[in-house]
Parts: C-alpha cells; structure tokens; sequence
C-alpha cells in the first residue's frame, strides 16, 4: 500500500507530462470518469460539500482502520479535482490524512489555474476530506 506522499509524488509526476494546462485539464477530467462513484443514496444535502461552485458529494467510510472514500460531482472539471482528491487520500489511516501535507497541488499548479470560486470549493473538498479523518480519529480514541 502507497502512503499519501508516494501517490501525491505519483500524481505530481503524471502532471509533469504534459505541456500544457489544457492537457492537465483533459486529464483530469479522465481521472474524474475513473472516481469511485458514490452510491445515490449519499447524493444529498448531508453529503454535499459547502463552499463549492458545482455540486460535489464525499462519503467515508472506515475499513480496517482505512477510510475508504466515494465522491462524485454535477461539474467534469470538478469531478476530476475530487478524483486527484480521492486517489490521494482513499484507503489511509485517520491520523496520515491529519498529517499529510496539500502542497502537491500547489506543485500540479492546481490552484493557480482554478478560477477563485474552484479554489475555494477545492480548499472545501480537502477541509471536508480532513474533518471526515478527524471525526473516524476521534471514534477510535474513544473505544
């Protein structure tokens, strides 16, 4: 099993491929088509990630000390981001995902090249991936 770091290096070499940004958004959007789908009964308002211009849904799931995480959106663009998402912390230790460092999406150059409102959703996506960690954490503290 990949720890966050070596997927996020994975993911920032894939990126390093193409030359420019609308190859890195064809890409991502490949990326979204491959997302573990979430299942339609988590499609809504209680699943639905605030802050983000598209809809965007995330469930955890904890597996064997691992949360597993499903994810889907009503945007292409945005499925892929929580696709990149997903990949990087899916099937990880609460406490790695607490741990674990972003600044691989500053290195794709993720940030720079969303417009203001993606940026946020993207800053909501990863909040919510990491209070779902939180949440699986603090539930194996107290058992």
């Amino acid at each position: 099993m990949s720890s966050i770091q070596e997927i996020q290096n994975e993911i920032v070499e894939e990126f390093e491929m193409f030359d420019d940004w609308m190859q890195r958004y064809e890409y991502m959007i490949e990326l979204g088509k491959s997302l573990p789908l979430i299942d339609e009964k988590y499609k809504t308002k209680e699943y639905i990630i605030k802050g983000c211009q598209s809809k965007v849904w995330v469930h955890a799931n904890l597996n064997e000390d691992k949360i597993e995480f499903t994810a889907d959106s009503d945007a292409i663009i945005t499925k892929g981001i929580i696709a990149i998402l997903i990949r990087s912390f899916s099937n990880q230790p609460p406490q790695e995902i607490l741990d674990a460092d972003t600044s691989f999406i500053d290195k794709i150059g993720l940030k720079e090249h969303l417009s203001p409102t993606r940026a946020n959703g993207l800053v909501s996506m990863i909040k919510q991936i990491k209070l779902y960690a939180i949440a699986y954490q603090a539930k194996a503290n107290s058992n």
